[in-house]
């Protein structure tokens, strides 16, 4: 019998996050599960119903910002109108913002159904809920009113506990890696570091653009994303006088970010905030040589020294020293030695097929 579930999550496809990407890697391995998925539709060219992969999407709104406020005001009746052919039998929230507001409605309007609410929250949390200071009673019981708290690290399995989530009731399943995609493919000789992010302040991107001002001009920097600090991060490289050594790539879709990879020596995020970090996960996974900062998720999977490497927040000298000692080469064997760890871990812990078996238990156990 296939089992229903109502996914409500704020953003969804063609618009791409972790959670998005978590979704729909799931979701496409879980075929005994009908997936019905109500989001924001934030874009007037998004259509407002659609089949994505093994994902029925609805869109609510009218393609502006303020179709956030709409799903999680209105998502949960939404949702109930979807029920009259068939019932759900669970509904699933993704991450504590605005879709975590529509699953909660949702459950108080279907109090027999089970709600999971998942966290993926990458940014700062006090942030977050600074955000969400004004909603935050409602905000408060997303969490209390959960039957079940999924988290991708034990940083927000912390985070759960904090509004009083029992232990018990936190599993932690993390988010992977589509190896097939980002195969091992040997080391890079180069001296060209990469990183994935959008260009906001928790990235650390800064940080990494002046610490190549502290490396030999054969050292170049790749970076991959947008988002509102660009135009700040591309005037600091033209200060340092690095613009001929900094490439700001810009957007690239996911299916193509293994090929910029190819293309590098190192990856470095030194972020100040992270709810887990695909990035680093893929990186790992693909052969480069690893560089994060210990916050947040990060540190359930990189160990300094043996998985990969790990520096100070905001401390763009010591973050040069440890590109330098991953490239000089009299530390070649060391470096291979932790570029074959990362990749055995995220064989071992981080694949989609693992990870969507684990959800297929969790799923399934609150749906009967």
């Amino acid at each position: 019998m296939v089992k229903k579930v109502l996914i409500y999550s704020t953003a969804y496809f063609p618009m791409v996050g972790g959670a998005e990407v978590a979704i729909k890697e799931i979701a496409d391995r879980l075929t005994d599960f009908e997936f019905v998925l109500v989001t924001a539709r934030l874009n007037r060219a998004y259509p407002k119903k659609e089949k994505i992969g093994n994902v029925t999407v609805y869109r609510l709104g009218w393609g502006t910002h303020f179709d956030k406020l709409y799903l999680a005001f209105l998502g949960g009746r939404f949702g109930l109108k979807l029920t009259q052919d068939e019932p759900f039998g669970l509904v699933w929230g993704m991450m504590a913002s605005f879709a975590g507001l529509a699953a909660l409605r949702f459950k108080e309007l279907s109090p027999g159904v089970k709600f999971l609410l998942t966290l993926q929250e990458g940014d700062d949390l006090k942030e977050v809920e600074k955000k969400m200071r004004i909603l935050k009673w409602r905000f408060k019981k997303v969490f209390i009113l959960a039957d079940q708290v999924q988290v991708i690290s034990s940083y927000l399995r912390e985070w759960a506990m904090s509004f009083g989530v029992e232990e018990k009731n936190i599993t932690i399943v993390p988010n992977g890696v589509d190896l097939d995609k980002f195969n091992f493919s040997g080391r890079n000789k180069n001296k060209t570091i990469i990183t994935t992010s959008r260009l906001v302040k928790k990235n650390g991107v800064d940080t990494l653009i002046r610490s190549l001002a502290l490396l030999p001009t054969d050292y170049r920097l790749k970076i991959l994303g947008v988002g509102p600090d660009e135009k700040k991060l591309k005037n600091l490289a033209r200060e340092l006088g690095l613009s001929e050594r900094v490439d700001f790539v810009g957007f690239v879709a996911s299916e193509n970010i293994k090929d910029y990879f190819a293309q590098a020596e190192v990856f470095a995020r030194p972020a100040l905030s992270e709810g887990l970090g695909n990035s680093f996960l893929e990186a790992m996974a693909f052969g480069l040589s690893v560089i994060g900062t210990p916050v947040g998720g990060i540190i359930d999977f990189l160990k300094d020294g043996e998985t990969g490497w790990l520096v100070p927040p905001n401390d763009p000298q010591v973050l040069a020293e440890k590109i330098k000692f991953i490239t000089k080469e009299e530390n070649e064997a060391q470096v291979e030695e932790v570029i074959k760890k990362a990749r055995s871990l995220v064989e071992e812990k981080y694949n989609w097929v693992k990870i969507a078996e684990e959800m297929d238990s969790l799923l399934s156990r609150l749906a009967e």
